[in-house]
């Protein structure tokens, strides 16, 4: 189990996990920017471990910070953030996170690179799929999804595919600002939506205003696969 998830003792529904793990504040569009244009190097191809270890060694030391540094920030130990940036390891998006956040820093440009294009095509072929696993135990957390717009600059939305796997969780809501789509592919979704409990089925779809409290999951044994974006004023 990750370091984040250590330090909550409980479990949340995989939903909630990936929309905390993508929807956390980063720095201003300016400051990054001006970062960017300073760090001397063009965009990485997508890939493993290895790109985003190395995406997050190149912003580090341009930063002037030290392993210690990074980990006094996130909580993450030396060795991890080493295994991590030697590629050895394939962080959960939930550290991603804490690192991106720690570097000031857009948690999308370690995942996918820069993001400088005007508009994104992403083949069905070319999808690149991310777990929240930790690889040393082959340990799946809940969740896989896949980015439908990397390298797409001031995007206001962030669409994905998700694939909620069954888990046994506790009945915990969130909220948060923004708004939330969701268009059901396979499998039955359970959401959650104040004091309302709705089962959707393939070809089902919801829209809803986050700041309400929310819960959205798999029902039942089988695995669902949906259609989720995120929008947010910036």
């Amino acid at each position: 189990m990750d370091e984040e998830s250590n330090r909550r003792g409980k479990e949340r529904d995989p939903y909630s996990d990936f929309l905390s793990d993508i929807s956390d504040q980063f720095a201003s569009k300016d400051e990054e920017k001006d970062f960017m244009e300073n760090i001397g190097q063009g965009p990485l191809e997508e890939g493993g471990p290895a790109l985003v270890g190395e995406r997050i060694r190149n912003v580090r030391e341009k930063k002037g910070l030290s392993l210690p540094d990074i980990s006094q920030r996130t909580g993450i130990s030396e060795s991890t953030l080493e295994d991590i940036e030697k590629g050895n390891m394939d962080p959960p998006l939930g550290t991603v996170i804490k690192l991106a956040k720690a570097l000031e820093m857009k948690m999308g440009y370690f995942i996918s690179g820069e993001e400088t294009r005007p508009f994104t095509i992403v083949r069905q072929g070319d999808r690149k799929v991310i777990s929240r696993y930790d690889s040393k135990k082959g340990q799946q957390y809940g969740y896989q999804y896949e980015s439908l717009a990397p390298h797409k600059k001031d995007r206001h939305m962030e669409p994905f595919m998700v694939t909620l796997e069954p888990a046994e969780t506790e009945e915990e809501r969130s909220s948060h600002d923004g708004q939330e789509f969701i268009y059901v592919m396979e499998g039955t979704m359970e959401v959650r939506l104040g004091e309302e409990v709705h089962l959707l089925y393939p070809g089902d779809a919801i829209y809803y205003d986050s700041t309400v409290p929310h819960l959205v999951k798999c029902h039942g044994k089988e695995a669902t696969r949906i259609l989720a974006v995120l929008y947010a004023e910036r």
